[in-house]
């Protein structure tokens, strides 16, 4: 089996991760990292027994595949010039920082017979998969998704950062155009939003209501699915599903509920994601998270991000132009 060489542009925090992934794996070999911080590079270089890079196109010159795990704005610009050189990449989410981008990074990826894979880690999550085959018609779907503060990834809208886990699970799920998106959101501690709900009412009949926070006390990361019959329940961080369903008895007995739960302690959700995208540049498949999934994902969320803007200015203009809740030079 030939191996894959492989690269990794950013490595901060969760980049080394990829670094480190990849170092262990077999059949891979990790040519190198690269990150704008010299000591950064390095570090993680001799921790991985690679080669460290500041300039990520004397990487690239030298690998079949890359993840990119870069600041979102320079997704779209580090893509392109991977692509450009006949590189497959997994790119970490969101996709890119717009539409206009990430669709210029597709319609490229395809030009090019290239694999373009979106970093959508939950969807590689155990409990994620072990519910697909529960499903039936959801009805209603409840999200939670809250985390301690921290300093890293406050560079984009917590809608970008977390409730686009959530959308991208959601729309896997319910196959059916979306209504109408009702949003409220709320920048607490940085000048983006750090606190969001989202109700998304589909076409079909199903509403999804979504909540994000990185400024709570405890880190939540849940899912709950209605549907005829049976409710689900899907803990992200336990790596657990519970099935509840009500078991028949005899016409005078009352229906007692039966659970079911799968838990998968040992399982590495990275790594199952960098494992799938290898196989996908080995075997030439095409990803479960393809640059149009991620495109879909980012398309809702940025729709999300940009009522929370105009709930704001409206909220503005009443209590008058003195009043800034948002800082709209942001995107």
């Amino acid at each position: 089996m030939k191996n894959i060489k492989v690269g990794v542009i950013g490595v901060g925090y969760l980049g080394r991760f990829h670094a480190q992934k990849y170092a262990a794996m077999e059949g891979v070999e990790l040519v190198g990292v690269a990150d704008t911080e010299k000591a950064r590079a390095e570090e993680v270089a001799a921790e991985c027994n690679t080669q460290p890079f500041t300039d990520f196109n004397s990487l690239i010159e030298q690998v079949d595949a890359v993840s990119v795990v870069v600041p979102t704005i320079y997704h779209h610009r580090v893509a392109l010039a991977c692509l450009e050189r006949d590189v497959d990449i997994l790119v970490e989410k969101p996709i890119t920082s717009t539409l206009e981008e990430a669709d210029d990074l597709i319609a490229y990826a395809e030009s090019k017979n290239r694999i373009l894979q979106v970093g959508h880690l939950e969807r590689f999550n155990p409990a994620v998969m072990a519910m697909q085959p529960m499903l039936t018609h959801p009805l209603f779907i409840e999200a939670h998704r809250i985390s301690v503060f921290k300093n890293r990834g406050t560079d984009v809208d917590v809608v970008l950062d977390l409730m686009i886990h959530d959308i991208d699970i959601i729309l896997s799920i319910i196959k059916s155009p979306i209504e109408t998106i009702h949003t409220v959101g709320a920048p607490v501690i940085t000048p983006l939003t750090d606190i969001a709900n989202a109700r998304i009412i589909f076409k079909n009949g199903c509403t999804a209501n979504v909540t994000v926070s990185r400024i709570s006390m405890d880190n939540i990361r849940r899912m709950r699915i209605f549907q005829p019959g049976t409710y689900l329940s899907v803990d992200f961080t336990k790596k657990e599903v519970m099935s509840i369903k009500l078991k028949k008895g005899s016409t005078d007995e009352v229906p007692q509920p039966e659970i079911i739960k799968h838990k998968f302690d040992d399982q590495d959700v990275l790594e199952l994601e960098l494992l799938d995208f290898i196989d996908n540049v080995r075997n030439r498949t095409r990803p479960q998270v393809s640059g149009h999934e991620g495109r879909q994902a980012l398309q809702i969320a940025l729709q999300v991000i940009n009522q929370i803007k105009e709930n704001h200015t409206r909220i503005e203009q009443v209590l008058g132009s003195g009043t800034c809740l948002f800082n709209h030079n942001e995107s």
